[in-house]
């Protein structure tokens, strides 16, 4: 797709979960502007001025994500939740390659 950027992502549910929401890393894409993400079969759109848990907001049900990129350190939860994070089988290869360094795959 023009125009848009394909990136590895770390988003995590906020709405109705405070930090230990369902949570995913998979590969995203995001508008040029990079104020809209596609991901799975969502488009979240940055929140203006921030909400209230969550830097994005899916378009359709109004529900809050936090999104950022995967951490080094395997730390991807924001704030101090807590839970499985689900990772993507087509992301798995790059996450712990390219992102965390390490060869096996792990859920965490």
């Amino acid at each position: 797709m023009a125009g848009k950027q394909v990136q590895l992502v770390y988003v995590e549910l906020k709405s109705g979960y405070s930090d230990n929401g369902p949570a995913w890393i998979g590969w995203g894409r995001f508008t040029r502007t990079g104020r809209s993400l596609y991901f799975h079969d969502k488009m979240l759109q940055a929140c203006k001025g921030g909400g209230i848990a969550g830097n994005f907001f899916d378009v359709e049900t109004g529900e809050e994500y936090w999104v950022s990129g995967p951490k080094k350190d395997g730390r991807d939860r924001h704030r101090h939740g807590g839970g499985p994070v689900q990772i993507d089988d087509d992301a798995a290869g790059a996450d712990w390659s390219e992102i965390r360094g390490a060869t096996a795959r792990t859920n965490h």
